[in-house]
């Protein structure tokens, strides 16, 4: 089982970026990006079931960000627009076999039993 990220970069605020998670190995019932600023603990981002439908997002990039997957070359997304200095962070997605559905467990880093390497993105004020 892999998840190889890509797709960070530098960009100016108020620019895109899409983040691309190539997955191998098995499907999976849910899968979700995270993320960590410097000095900072790993924050939750988004997540979505691996059927898609059922996205969940932190307050701070819902309107802003769209998490998806490619069912025909099974990699997974994270579509930033609207980008801002606070979104800075190195991006990790995971997945998990099962389908979580209680919020409480979605925004949870154990939950996810499987991580891609993460990618830097830098936000320019």
């Amino acid at each position: 089982v892999q998840l190889q990220a890509s797709g960070g970069g530098l960009v100016q605020a108020g620019g895109s970026l899409r983040l691309s998670c190539a997955a191998s190995g098995r499907t999976f019932g849910r899968y979700a990006w995270f993320r960590q600023a410097p000095g900072k603990e790993r924050e939750f981002v988004a997540t979505n079931t691996w059927r898609g439908g059922s996205a969940y997002y932190t307050d701070s990039v819902k309107g802003r960000f769209i998490i998806f997957r490619d069912n025909v070359k099974n990699t997974l997304h994270l579509q930033m627009n609207s980008l801002k200095p606070e979104d800075t962070a190195v991006y990790y997605c995971a997945a998990t076999g099962r389908a979580y559905t209680l919020t409480d467990y979605l925004i949870l880093s154990s939950t996810y039993d499987y991580w891609g390497q993460g990618t830097q993105v830098t936000v320019s004020s």
